[in-house]
């Protein structure tokens, strides 16, 4: 188990571009906070936790935005119900250069139905998460930020279930570890719990919902 909120370093690559430094490493992630970002992003009433991270050290096609939708699809989540998202879309500053930004996009849990299922979410409730990339000029690590929580039902205008943001990691944490496939393509992915870069605790937290203060880093293999 990690303990401390440092990324792992691995092989160093340095291009030059107009003068400017452009930092590549070979890495997991790069702390937020290192850069002046955070690891809560800016939702209504708070901040909602990054709680799971795709390691920047995954097999590239993972980190791509056709990637990592057919790893949602391998998961049990599909893009929200035909194509239309509800609300604002949330932003997070990942201390990447890049500064606030809005999320790439948002999977809903589609219940074993990639079509409509996650119309079935956006009505009965269950697991989703929405996706920040880490690709800015100061961190460019390639690693990807998941916002994971349950909510309830429409009728309660998607209010997260108690603890919500904890449970919604485990459980797309829980269906994500081991081996499967999808769309002809086989993945292994591998959890670290990482504690140190997040608070516990509801200060500051979206809904007022307490957070463990554990980041769950997968490292998705394309076998």
């Amino acid at each position: 188990m990690h303990t401390a909120p440092l990324a792992i370093l691995g092989l160093v690559y340095v291009s030059v571009v107009t003068g400017m430094t452009l930092q590549r490493r070979a890495v997991d992630f790069f702390d937020p906070a290192q850069g002046g970002g955070s690891m809560f992003d800016n939702a209504t009433y708070g901040g909602e936790p990054l709680n799971v991270i795709i390691s920047g050290l995954s097999s590239p096609d993972v980190l791509t935005d056709g990637g990592v939708l057919n790893y949602a699809k391998v998961i049990g989540f599909s893009q929200e119900c035909l194509g239309f998202h509800l609300g604002a879309p949330q932003t997070a500053n990942l201390g990447d250069g890049n500064g606030s930004r809005n999320q790439t996009v948002e999977f809903r849990q589609d219940f074993g139905n990639a079509i409509f299922g996650s119309c079935f979410e956006s009505l009965l409730g269950g697991n989703h998460f929405r996706i920040f990339r880490q690709n800015g000029p100061s961190a460019n690590s390639g690693a990807l930020f998941l916002a994971a929580s349950k909510e309830k039902d429409a009728s309660t205008n998607h209010d997260l279930v108690g603890d919500g943001y904890n449970i919604g990691r485990n459980e797309l944490v829980a269906a994500a570890v081991g081996t499967k496939s999808h769309g002809g393509v086989t993945y292994n992915t591998v959890a670290t719990n990482i504690t140190g870069l997040m608070p516990v605790g509801s200060d500051g937290v979206n809904h007022g919902i307490a957070v463990d203060g554990i980041v769950t880093l997968l490292t998705v293999t394309v076998q």
